[in-house]
């Protein structure tokens, strides 16, 4: 999976303003996911609703609105 690849996914379903993947900085390579951001909060809901679980480069796609980042330290 391409970022670029990942947009043109998203954007059969409303406009992307940023697609993601997020890689390893040691390794160079893909930790697995990533993140879009949507335009239209009712595209990403259509998207979310017609990607989650589809099955894309022999990979089921878990497609989900992320949650805050939290600290866990304590």
């Amino acid at each position: 999976m391409t970022e670029g690849k990942l947009n043109e996914l998203f954007s059969a379903h409303g406009a992307v303003t940023s697609a993601k993947i997020i890689m390893d900085q040691y390794s160079g390579n893909s930790k697995g996911f990533g993140f879009i951001e949507m335009k239209e909060r009712g595209d990403a809901d259509k998207a979310i609703s017609d990607l989650n679980g589809k099955n894309i480069l022999n990979r089921e796609m878990k497609v989900n609105i992320a949650k805050p980042k939290t600290n866990n330290w304590n």
